[in-house]
This record gives C-alpha cells, sequence and structure tokens, in this order.
C-alpha cells in the first residue's frame, strides 16, 4: 500500500454532449505521461458523465406539479427545479425550509436528488440531473477504454453526499463496473488474532471519498483520478445498489 497513487487528470476539456469521454481521458493520461493498466481504478465524476450524455434541463421549460408547488412553498426553493427533483425520486423523507432529502430512483438517499447548478453552465437556468443507469455508463467507459487502449480498468463513477448526524459532504459511488463496493472482512483475524465478527468495508465509497479530495468540488478542472497501487479483486457482477441496507434493516427510517 505504500505505493497508492491518486493522479489527477486535470487537463480534460469542458464536457459537452456525445463527447467520447475515454478518449479524452486516455489524452488526460497522456498529458502526466502515464498509460492506464488493469491494475488501476478509474474515479470519474458523475458530473462529466451526465454533461457528456446530455442530462441537462432548462428550467423555463418545465411546468410544476402541485406536488411541486406544495414543496417548493415549505422548502423556499423554486418551483420548476422541486419538480425536477421529484422527477428523479422514489420518495421524499424530508423537507423542511432550504431542505429537500429524497430517496432517488436510484435507491440511495440524497439532497435534491443530485439535481445540481454547481459548474455545469454559466446560465443560471439550466441544471444538471444524475446519469439514468451509472452502472451503465460505467460499463459503457470500461468497454470504450478497452476499444481504444486494449485496456479496462474498473470504472467508478461518484458524486458528493451528505451524511446524517454530520457536517459536509463526501465522495460516494453511485455507479461502478468491475468491483464490489462491500467488503467482508468477517472471519478475518485481528491484531491478537481474534476473527472479525461484523466488520464490513465499504471500498468504493473509501476510494470515492480518497479521490475526491484530489477532485476539490470549486474550481479545480479535475473530474478525474487514477488510482494505482491499490490491491483489488475483479468482481464483474457487482453493481453500485449492492452498498444499499434493505429498508428491513434500516433502523433510522
Amino acid at each position: 500500500m505504500n505505493d497508492l497513487q491518486l493522479i489527477p487528470l486535470s487537463k480534460l476539456p469542458l464536457i459537452k454532449p456525445g463527447d467520447d469521454l475515454a478518449s479524452l481521458i486516455l489524452a488526460g493520461t497522456a498529458t502526466v505521461s502515464i498509460s492506464l493498466s488493469e491494475n488501476d481504478i478509474l474515479v470519474v465524476a458523475q458530473k462529466i458523465i451526465s454533461k457528456a450524455e446530455g442530462c441537462f434541463v432548462r428550467l423555463s421549460e418545465v411546468q410544476p406539479s402541485a406536488q411541486a408547488l406544495e414543496l417548493a412553498q415549505l422548502t423556499g426553493k423554486p418551483a420548476r427545479l422541486v419538480e425536477v427533483i421529484l422527477r428523479d425520486t422514489a420518495a421524499v423523507i424530508r423537507a423542511r425550509p432550504e431542505v429537500l432529502i429524497v430517496e432517488h430512483k436510484l435507491g440511495f438517499i440524497s439532497a435534491n436528488a443530485g439535481i445540481d447548478q454547481s459548474n455545469v453552465a454559466g446560465d443560471p437556468d439550466v441544471v444538471l440531473r444524475l446519469p439514468p443507469d451509472p452502472d451503465a455508463s460505467a460499463r459503457r467507459l470500461r468497454r470504450r477504454l478497452a476499444e481504444l487502449a486494449g485496456v479496462k480498468p474498473p470504472v467508478l463513477i461518484i458524486d458528493s453526499h451528505g451524511r446524517p448526524w454530520r457536517f459536509g459532504t463526501v465522495g460516494v459511488v453511485i455507479g461502478l463496473s468491475g468491483l464490489a463496493p462491500v467488503q467482508n472482512l468477517r472471519g478475518q483475524p485481528d491484531l491478537f488474532d481474534r476473527p472479525l465478527q461484523t466488520t464490513e468495508v465499504g471500498f468504493t465509497d473509501q476510494i470515492a471519498a480518497a479521490a475526491s479530495l484530489v477532485m476539490g468540488q470549486a474550481a479545480e478542472s479535475c473530474p478525474v483520478v487514477v488510482v494505482r497501487g491499490l490491491p483489488f479483486t475483479l468482481d464483474e457482477k457487482a453493481k453500485a445498489a449492492d452498498v444499499l441496507r434493505p429498508k428491513q434493516f434500516d433502523l433510522f427510517r
């Protein structure tokens, strides 16, 4: 683990709908004099995936529903923005002034269903939705990398989420290909040779949080990080939803 590297790719251009992210990422690796390998992990900000897939919404073209109008009055958020949030929402968890926490249709809990305006466009009328199927987006990116470079490293698509009972957002995985999100360490010995009883590690979320330190949240312009030197086991059947706790085991809702 002493050789662990987080290599930022900060020379990518502003992404537009239809851009070939794989070719842009490979060009970015060339600018830092590295070549991707099968032993790397590629961490990609959700925002450039959404941009390349054209997940933009113009608020002036949105007609708020009755529910959106009601939630807008309660939260103080613009009704058109609330309507866009509701389009990606399976259930509203909490609504308070300036706060709208929802269960996304992808299964996770987040503020505003991941709808965002930061680093999206200069036009305040435009917002960006999450990719409709981030796992599929990760698989497509891996396939395209294999076509162009002959390598197929695991891909993690990450976003920033808040946490109950703690201030501050952290990077979490919302889409993946090639890695299982949770490592089960039960049965492995601790320092005193006692078997671990309950330890499960959020492996891909740990990677996402580490990569987020390099990516930044403002004007850093670093949407891709290559993680090198971290041991992992490929898992081609894994999906991001594997990290979600089933509702029957959710003690807090």
